[in-house]
């Protein structure tokens, strides 16, 4: 133990230091782009919603409709690939938020 602070506590040595980081050039990579999969998929999700909510109050055109169905569905499709090529599950890309739960909601 190290000499008390001034309201007379003991302190660890590195007891205030942050765990290490593992920087290991493979996981680095991989957690990157969890986290990038991670913002591209609660933008795609958002983007649906708005798509759908547009679609109910009728803003878009059939053609407007079927071009924003076709990206959204080709969005989707790619995020599965990039996934399977990183090794993740859908789950892994949605971050425990503590009390506020998880970030991405369930479908």
């Amino acid at each position: 133990m190290t000499a008390a602070p001034d309201d007379g506590r003991q302190v660890e040595p590195h007891a205030s230091r942050r765990k290490r980081l593992d920087l290991e050039p493979d996981t680095v990579e991989r957690d990157l782009i969890k986290l990038v999969l991670t913002v591209v998929e609660l933008l795609r999700q958002l983007m649906e919603r708005q798509a759908l909510r547009r679609f109910d109050e009728g803003d878009l055109t059939e053609e407007q409709e079927e071009r924003v169905g076709l990206t959204l569905m080709l969005l989707e499709d790619r995020m599965a690939e990039l996934r399977d090529r990183y090794g993740l599950r859908p789950e892994d890309l949605n971050l425990d938020l503590g009390p506020l739960g998880p970030l991405l909601p369930r479908d």
